[in-house]
């Protein structure tokens, strides 16, 4: 967006309705399609893509298949690193997750603005990523009592912790375990952020230099633009290195609840 020669980095964060559904509501709560809504359907259409033509089961496997295969052993070494044999349940539910968010988060480095679309990263929205950080955490809670009981509780309390310091052990523990969604979904939108708004504020830089006279477009002009070369490629790594981070500490915490260490 560009307002009297400022660019506002953080318009690229607005959530817009799309397709006429400004109005459209349903039991008094707006329904509308947003851009945020598009990206995640998106993402998860482009994931199922991946996965369908990953499984041709090829005696000798393509590029893609050896993908997808790669991509999957990544995923269950991950588990087996953290959770060990129990583990492997979730290398569906852990794919997905990893998938989901390093689609989404590439999604929204598309250079797309060069077709003139606004690409759009729903992962610097902490509504999103919040959503599935309290879903992997839905999952660990869900496990730890089916499977321990109230002997879940038994986390709280590290093993060898004194008798008299149990009543101020616990619930520090407790708070740390309950903090963990609201961490975790915090860790990915905060980078994403962080990211998007260096790149529109150097993008600013480019275009404003440039207006301003021919000498300030060849120097802090050129400068910029060589400088947000190297921060999307860092992005980049960034993105990959956000969603092994979310996977990483979700089979961590699902450890925990299989194993109650």
């Amino acid at each position: 967006m560009n307002v009297a020669g400022k660019i506002d980095p953080m318009h690229q964060f607005a959530i817009e309705p799309l397709f006429g559904t400004d109005h459209l509501a349903l039991g008094g709560f707006n329904i509308a399609f947003t851009n945020s809504a598009l990206y995640m359907v998106a993402a998860a259409v482009v994931l199922w893509i991946f996965v369908i033509g990953g499984m041709k089961r090829e005696l000798v496997p393509g590029r893609w298949q050896a993908s997808v295969e790669y991509f999957t052993s990544f995923i269950n070494n991950l588990l087996l690193a953290n959770v060990g044999e129990n583990g492997k349940k979730y290398i569906p539910y852990l794919f997905s997750l990893f998938m989901f968010i390093l689609l989404a988060n590439f999604l929204g480095l598309l250079p797309l603005g060069v077709i003139g679309l606004h690409p759009f990263t729903f992962t610097s929205h902490f509504t999103a990523t919040g959503v599935l950080a309290i879903m992997s955490f839905s999952i660990v809670l869900i496990v730890g009592f089916w499977k321990h009981g109230f002997h879940f509780f038994s986390l709280f309390v590290p093993h060898g912790t004194p008798l008299p310091m149990i009543p101020f052990i616990f619930p520090i523990e407790l708070i740390s375990f309950m903090v963990r969604p609201f961490s975790l979904g915090l860790r990915l939108f905060v980078a994403m952020t962080a990211g998007h708004i260096l790149l529109k504020v150097l993008a600013g830089f480019v275009i404003n230099s440039a207006n301003a006279s021919p000498l300030l477009g060849l120097t802090i002009g050129s400068a910029s633009f060589i400088l947000m070369v190297g921060i999307s490629a860092l992005e980049m790594l960034v993105a990959v290195i956000q969603a092994y981070v979310f996977a990483l500490l979700t089979s961590v915490y699902l450890n925990d609840a299989e194993n109650l260490h």
